[in-house]
């Protein structure tokens, strides 16, 4: 109770005093409150402006690019967060927040990726309050990054490319594959793509990644020969790249994707086949044949090299030849 009253008073006086200052008031409330008790009384209820503050972060993360999907998957958390507590996000606690995400992994059975990526969320919540002088100071800080167990993401064989290829039944879905292949693109980004966008001439496309952010992209001469052959061979008049193989010929969707890759890797008996795999795959051999980091980086159109370096896996192989080279 006494530190909720500290909290109060220094929330209060926020406008009026600087850090040093503040710090100094801490103490001295500090020292007289000690040796007094506090209990609660009957008081006017202040109006709770957590979902205000909610939005107007929201707000703020729009205007600095974030997608609709991640504006949606915050507000989710952050209001999931706020009901379960039923506080003020003005008096959240550290340890109000150490208990709320303990329960959640254990109602939810989460793993410890999902419990990291909420604390980062409620993170960026509260240290934009904080910046923005809502709060004092920001209860995530005390709650350190959660450890995961950083596993080996599959990638696709030279073998399983090709058998990929050799058995496509439709010129689009070899397109399709080369397409992922040779670019690295995101699925989501090639769904978007217009037969305009392309320009066969530089062997590049232009796709707008996370964020709206535009990037060009390259492919490879069997691609610019498989999509030349698909695209003279469609009768539609859509202008998006690929489309569904039936009238009325909508343009293809994410979903269309995935299911018609999971259909394929059953039927060739090649695990996981998925279109984030040929992202993943590039990234591998990009590395693997000695491309700077920041190349790839830009290429696959990452913000922060971090993930770059989680897509690229370095082959146990390669790590055996360095070895023999430079140690042995």
């Amino acid at each position: 109770m006494k530190e909720e009253l500290i909290t109060g008073v220094m929330q209060q006086m926020l406008p009026y005093l600087d850090n040093a200052q503040l710090k100094q008031l801490k103490q001295v409330m500090e020292q007289i409150l000690f040796y007094y008790e506090i209990t609660d009384a009957e008081v006017k209820q202040v109006e709770d402006d957590s979902n205000e503050l909610m939005a107007m972060f929201i707000a703020a993360k729009r205007i600095e690019g974030c997608s609709e999907k991640t504006l949606k998957y915050y507000q989710t958390t952050i209001a999931a967060m706020i009901t379960s507590l039923g506080k003020n996000v003005r008096h959240i606690l550290t340890e109000d927040l150490r208990t709320y995400l303990t329960d959640y992994q254990s109602n939810h059975q989460s793993s410890r990726v999902t419990i990291d990526n909420i604390r980062r969320i409620l993170s960026s919540f509260f240290s934009w309050l904080e910046d923005e002088d809502y709060i004092i100071k920001s209860p995530v800080r005390r709650i350190h990054k959660v450890k995961t167990a950083s596993s080996i993401k599959e990638t696709y064989s030279d073998e399983d490319l090709e058998k990929m290829r050799d058995n496509c039944e439709e010129l689009r879905d070899l397109a399709m594959i080369d397409m992922l292949a040779s670019t690295g693109m995101r699925v989501g980004e090639m769904v978007l793509l217009n037969c305009d966008d392309i320009n066969f001439t530089e062997r590049e496309c232009k796709v707008f990644g996370k964020g709206d952010k535009e990037r060009i992209v390259y492919f490879d001469a069997r691609t610019k020969l498989h999509l030349q052959e698909y695209l003279d061979s469609r009768t539609d008049n859509n202008p998006a790249l690929f489309v569904t193989l039936r009238a009325p010929h909508r343009r293809l969707q994410i979903g269309g994707i995935e299911h018609r890759l999971r259909e394929m890797g059953e039927r060739l008996n090649i695990p996981k086949v998925h279109p984030h795999k040929f992202r993943r795959t590039l990234a591998t051999m990009a590395i693997d044949k000695g491309m700077p980091i920041e190349q790839l980086q830009r290429l696959l159109g990452h913000q922060r090299i971090d993930t770059t370096l989680q897509y690229a896996m370095v082959k146990q192989s390669n790590v055996k030849t360095a070895h023999r080279k430079y140690i042995s």
